[in-house]
């Protein structure tokens, strides 16, 4: 805690990285730094919302990509091997990065992909049909479970809403492929990378259970 002018005490400013850590970041560093910085901000962070009861902080833990900026948060946890704990960590704000970023496509092609993957829909825990608020919301709804619930539930559902968006994703490319194959390849990519998320989240979740997620 720190202290006002007035002598009350204030709480610190939630889920900021800090000065030391930004200062650290690359391009010249040490990659054994950058490695032990990824992973020691990962971990705090984690334990950070698991010990606070504080709506406040729990909300700006799910806006940390808004707070701090995707550049800095892709330069402290983008290039972790994805069964790590920040690896999975920038995966998921990845995610709720693309899917706020065009909702209205994201809903589509989940609407798309949930008669081809009823079980994974399930798992995500969508409304049905789903919009494009919804899929936003479902994406903070994950996050709000990696800090105040079990992480590999949070993981799961993640991989789940992936494996659904990137079939409908499948989809969508199967209808473009005639009118533009440039289109189509570009967008069938997409879904594979789609579905590559999907996996590694669920090993994530898998590693988490077996207390080897760090």
């Amino acid at each position: 805690m720190s202290s006002t002018g007035d002598g009350r005490s204030r709480p610190r400013r939630p889920a900021s990285l800090d000065a030391a850590a930004a200062d650290r970041l690359p391009g010249a560093g040490d990659p054994a730094q950058l490695v032990e910085l990824a992973h020691t901000t990962a971990q705090m962070l984690v334990h950070r919302g698991r010990s606070s009861d504080d709506p406040a902080v729990l909300a700006r833990l799910i806006a940390l990509v808004e707070d701090e900026g995707l550049s800095t948060v892709a330069a402290l946890w983008s290039s972790s091997p994805s069964d790590t704990l920040p690896g999975a960590l920038w995966r998921l704000y990845a995610l709720r990065t693309w899917v706020r970023s065009d909702p209205e496509l994201v809903a589509d092609r989940y609407r798309q992909g949930v008669a081809a993957a009823p079980v994974h829909d399930v798992v995500a825990g969508v409304p049905s049909p789903p919009g494009a608020q919804d899929v936003v919301t479902l994406v903070d709804a994950v996050l709000t479970g990696l800090y105040r619930r079990d992480l590999d539930v949070a993981l799961d559902r993640a991989a789940a809403f992936c494996r659904v968006v990137a079939t409908g994703t499948a989809f969508d490319a199967d209808h473009l492929d005639v009118a533009d194959p440039h289109g189509a390849a570009r967008t069938t990519t997409g879904a594979a990378s789609l579905q590559r998320t999907a996996e590694e989240l669920a090993s994530a979740a898998r590693l988490w259970r077996l207390g080897r997620l760090d």
